[in-house]
């Protein structure tokens, strides 16, 4: 079996963990969906990105694997993914005990997703440059990785913007998440960066480790 550019056969049985991680999601997507408080639209707009990703990665997993840690990390931003969806990111109870337990000024979930945003998604984005680009490893992989992901976060909050024009009212206002602040999508999208930067400057090398399974970049 081959995983495309730079590739190696994989271990045998390489596949079963992100087979166990899609089960797994799948149980927890059902059962949340079948009654969630903030309703099955807002469900919908939350998670289905992060579903479209999952599927994408199912259709290449045999054209091309992706490391463990990309399966591993999907899979928990799809789980932060939900828990928004299930109560919307203004109202998580998670939330709500922060924002009473620390005296702040609003649910603070929503900037735990935005910071997830940037996170997770900076080491599919490194792994893809690694294995489909001629960019190696050093400053301008990084520059460009986290330049990706500011962009997927400001694209976002378009989608948030454009999401609240065309769905109802209290769904679109809930969709966007701001809770009265002005500044929300300036701070969304700087968390997504922040997060970026956080991955790439901590994880690298074991985003390397784990991705030395799958090619020999």
């Amino acid at each position: 079996m081959s995983s495309g550019p730079h590739s190696k056969p994989l271990p045998e049985g390489y596949l079963r963990f992100p087979i166990v991680l899609l089960l797994v999601l799948t149980v927890i997507c059902v059962i949340t969906f079948v009654r969630p408080p903030a309703g099955r639209t807002s469900w919908l707009l939350e998670v289905g990105p992060g579903l479209i990703g999952v599927v994408a990665l199912v259709l290449t997993a045999r054209r091309f694997p992706m490391s463990r840690l990309i399966y591993a990390t999907v899979f928990v931003h799809v789980l932060i993914l939900i828990y928004g969806g299930v109560y919307t990111y203004a109202e998580t109870p998670l939330g709500n005990w922060a924002k009473e337990a620390f005296e702040l000024s609003r649910n603070p979930y929503d900037r735990v997703g935005h910071l997830a945003l940037g996170l997770f998604p900076a080491f599919t984005v490194r792994e893809i440059l690694l294995r489909l680009t001629p960019l190696e490893r050093g400053a301008w992989l990084f520059f460009i990785v986290v330049s990706i992901v500011l962009a997927i976060g400001a694209f976002w909050e378009l989608l948030e913007w454009w999401t609240t024009l065309v769905v109802a009212g209290d769904v679109g206002i809930a969709f966007l998440g701001s809770q009265g602040d002005v500044w929300d999508a300036q701070w969304d999208m700087f968390l997504a960066m922040v997060g970026a930067i956080f991955s790439l400057s901590l994880f690298s090398g074991v985003h390397d480790r784990s991705m030395a399974q799958v090619t020999n970049r």
